[in-house]
């Protein structure tokens, strides 16, 4: 994955990369929104891209600096088209540590949305999750309300995701590590094939 990526900067000793297909996403977007609705709205929608691959990093980070305080360092965290991986140098083995890692990057969205609710007065805007962001509200309302969607899309118990890994961690209250984890593996196949199902009934 590194031999595609390149370098943008680094936090508190943490490398920040990007891989070479989000440029990709970007052109594809903003190609889609010019030929729909014209070059404001391709930057407008850009933009906006930008600005939530940020939050996406805020996320990552929340998990790495929640790990750090449990000795477990991170290499580096990768920007892909689907979202961030903050790569960890080992999970942690003990539950509890295992739900507060988790929980860190959710908590963070959280913070960013109630921030740009209570300090910038931002508005929820559900209709702006369409057209990539471009919605008729705010930038701050778009921005705070895809931190609401991302922190409750992420606690989903479907492993891998973070609410996954907290069932896991759960789950390892009361069974092995490697049952727990197969346990919350079937359960985020079961979960990605209704999903699927509910895309092919219209995507929502």
């Amino acid at each position: 994955m590194r031999r595609w990526s390149i370098t943008v900067g680094s936090v508190s000793g943490i490398v920040v990369r990007v891989h070479m297909t989000f440029f990709l996403l970007l052109a594809w977007i903003g190609t889609m929104l010019w030929l729909y609705k014209g070059p404001a709205a391709a930057i407008d929608g850009i933009v906006f891209v930008l600005f939530l691959f940020a939050c996406v990093v805020l996320h990552e980070l929340g998990h790495a600096f929640a790990a750090r305080r449990y000795g477990i360092g991170t290499r580096d965290i990768t920007l892909l088209p689907i979202g961030g991986l903050a790569s960890l140098d080992r999970l942690p083995e003990d539950p509890c540590q295992e739900v507060v890692v988790a929980l860190a990057g959710p908590a963070v969205n959280i913070v960013v949305a109630a921030l740009l609710f209570l300090v910038l007065g931002a508005q929820i805007d559900m209709g702006g999750l369409e057209g990539f962001g471009t919605g008729a509200a705010s930038f701050i309302g778009r921005l705070a309300t895809v931190n609401l969607v991302l922190a409750v899309f992420n606690l989903i118990p479907a492993f891998p995701m973070d609410g996954g890994r907290v069932l896991r961690a759960l789950l390892g209250f009361r069974m092995s590590r490697a049952k727990a984890t197969q346990i919350a593996a079937r359960i985020g196949q079961a979960l990605a094939i209704l999903f699927a199902f509910i895309c092919l009934m219209g995507n929502p």
